[in-house]
């Protein structure tokens, strides 16, 4: 924060996650990209270095599978029995869970974390137990393979041909208190395999060669180090966050691009992305909503949703801030997310608007510190077809409203004829500056610079001597003219800011009144038809859209309620049983089944998806906007709670 205090949230979170560890177990992975790389030993090493710490270790379930150096290291760490259950024909040898809870060692260690329980155990998953062990306050250690991470299932499959079946959740990488990369090359990894110091269970010799090519090792291995090296980051950007330590530390690069209104952010997007690709490094795309935003028009914020559809499309992390300035809130959000380049348009307005309004570009550098600026501008061709700039932000003025404006001036001129051999020309001045407020406060910032400079030729011509000439008896009377014009002109700015701010401000507090609003009804609603009812009525209020809920019956969906006139096909219907089954929103303005005429929005709970809210907009070729979304989005939670809370009773 630019006061130098701790970003809040950041610190709540982290004190949070603090009292969540102190009252459990501390968690250890040793992970590696393949069998063979020695975490099993590189565990056992350190639990001797515990327990001649005098820390009480216990081995819960290590599998040596026969290798002479691992089965040295069991040698003197105590070990909890295990516990033989029978299944199908066969007698198997698992960890004893209860056993473990029961002695409550200092610290267990569990070998092959992702490993499958047989199904007469508690929980289905080895996992499952490491975590009850880690609740009732046991450290544990263990081992995990980089192929086993559930979000890394499709890549491995990509790359070595094998379906992967046994996976851990990624937030058991994420919630751990320390991670140790096991790595050798392959080229020794291979090696060993060659020696038969690699235990690799029914797999046949193609299958193991196919596997532990170089190619799919070297993969893999690259996978197991971005993995760790992305926990590091977000870790050390958490402890950056938390003791307002101002970025970037530059020990990885992140890039971020500044989108808006214009049709040049597509371009700076997709250099953004080419540049990520070249290092190596993730990316993100923000625009920054100022309290202009009101003021665009409908064509430039269907343009701001195009730039960030393409962002996401193109793997970019995507965000809309608010901000009283671009350049501030850029440059502060860069900070507390270690962005080490920003990627900016070159300004398209005229010289003289920057030296008036600024330039953002300027801004950019000159606040920038640490962080590189990297500037895109467009050729010739590319400046023909940009429709709007920064200047999108300025609404279009039609000539009435400089009659208007205009009139105002006379007005004020006239008085000034009426009276001025009894007023002097300083409070006369007066009269025209409170033209230019009202001005800024009718019809905003370019009405009023109008205004300003239309008042100064007026009161030239008509209200100093000699009258009516452009003539002054004092050149005193120039250094007024230009003072006028530009106190005009801030006054128009700072009421042209406030103004649009307040008009932002109202627009939020509408969309939380139209929250809360339905939060009451659905709190207040008696049964599952008034919670329909009720959600239905808000969306066609605020939105003027038509809206639909489904919920699920057997195998297909059943409209619970609908807007009176809104008529469902099978097509749509179709469209709708997909959203529910992906638990992704698809069908109209979306990338997906695109060609609805309704955008399908799954309503789901921590049980699971529990129906699908249909929007039809009014408009047949309309957006909706990503600020629209995200209401509707929030409507749909809001709808499964209500749900959720009926289905319980």
């Amino acid at each position: 924060m630019d006061d130098g205090r701790p970003d809040p949230d950041a610190l709540l979170s982290q004190i949070q996650k603090e009292e969540i560890r102190e009252k459990k177990g501390k968690l250890k992975i040793f992970l590696g990209y393949a069998a063979g790389v020695g975490k099993t030993y590189g565990m056992l090493k350190a639990a001797h270095e515990r327990l001649d710490e005098g820390v009480d270790v216990r081995i819960g379930y290590v599998e040596t599978h026969g290798r002479s150096e691992t089965d040295a290291l069991v040698q003197g760490l105590p070990l909890i029995p295990r516990l033989s259950v029978h299944y199908k024909t066969a007698l198997l040898s698992d960890m004893d869970l209860d056993a473990i809870l029961t002695r409550h060692p200092e610290l267990v260690l569990i070998d092959e974390l992702a490993h499958t329980n047989p199904p007469e155990f508690r929980h289905a998953k080895r996992y499952q137990d490491v975590e009850e062990i880690l609740s009732a306050g046991i450290d544990v250690y263990t081992t995990l393979n980089i192929q086993h991470l559930e979000s890394l299932r499709d890549v491995v499959a990509q790359i070595t041909s094998v379906i992967v079946k046994e996976t851990v959740p990624d937030r058991i990488l994420d919630e751990a208190d320390e991670i140790e990369l096991m790595d050798i090359p392959p080229p020794e990894l291979r090696a060993r395999l060659a020696d038969g110091k690699v235990y690799v269970p029914d797999m046949a010799s193609r299958a193991i060669d196919q596997f532990f090519n170089e190619g799919n090792l070297f993969a893999l291995r690259e996978l197991s180090l971005r993995t760790t090296a992305d926990r590091v980051d977000n870790q050390m950007l958490e402890y950056m966050q938390t003791r307002s330590i101002p970025g970037p530390w530059s020990v990885s690069e992140h890039l971020l691009v500044s989108i808006g209104p214009s049709p040049l952010s597509e371009k700076l997007i997709r250099t953004t992305k080419r540049q990520a690709d070249r290092i190596n490094s993730e990316w993100r795309a923000v625009y920054i909503e100022t309290p202009m935003h009101h003021r665009l028009s409908k064509a430039a914020k269907e343009q701001i949703y195009k730039n960030i559809k393409l962002a996401e499309s193109l793997g970019g992390k995507t965000e809309t801030l608010f901000g009283l300035n671009i350049p501030d809130t850029l440059i502060d959000y860069a900070k507390k997310h270690n962005v080490t380049r920003i990627v900016i348009g070159k300004t398209l307005r005229p010289r003289w608007k920057e030296l008036i309004f600024g330039s953002i570009v300027d801004q950019m550098i000159h606040k920038s510190g640490d962080i590189d600026v990297y500037v895109v501008s467009s050729v010739d061709k590319e400046r023909k077809n940009l429709s709007y700039s920064d200047e999108a932000f300025i609404p279009e003025i039609l000539p009435g409203r400089y009659l208007e404006s205009l009139v105002l001036v006379s007005f004020v001129t006239i008085f000034g004829e009426l009276t001025k051999y009894f007023i002097s020309q300083t409070n006369l001045m007066m009269f025209y500056l409170i033209a230019v407020v009202i001005a800024a406060f009718r019809r905003g910032l370019s009405l009023a610079i109008f205004t300003s400079i239309i008042g100064v030729i007026m009161f030239d011509f008509f209200l100093v001597p000699p009258y009516y000439t452009f003539r002054v008896s004092d050149t005193q009377y120039l250094i007024t003219f230009g003072g006028m014009i530009l106190v005009g002109i801030v006054i128009s700015i700072l009421i042209s800011k406030a103004q649009n701010y307040a008009m932002s401000v109202h627009s939020r507090e509408k969309v939380n009144a139209m929250l809360y609003d339905l939060a009451k009804k659905l709190t207040g609603a008696s049964d599952l038809a008034s919670v329909i009812s009720a959600v239905i009525s808000k969306i066609e209020e605020n939105f003027n859209w038509q809206a639909v809920i489904f919920i699920p019956d057997n195998q297909s969906l059943k409209i619970q309620g609908s807007s009176k006139d809104l008529s469902i096909n099978e097509d749509e219907i179709a469209v709708a049983l997909w959203a529910f089954s992906k638990d992704t929103v698809a069908g109209y303005d979306t990338d997906t089944l695109h060609a609805s005429r309704l955008r399908f929005i799954p309503i789901k709970s921590r049980k699971g998806v529990l129906g699908v809210l249909g929007i039809k907009p009014k408009e047949i070729d309309g957006v909706i906007s990503p600020d629209e979304g995200r209401v509707i989005e929030i409507f749909a939670d809001l709808t499964a709670l209500a749900i959720d809370r009926f289905e319980n009773k």
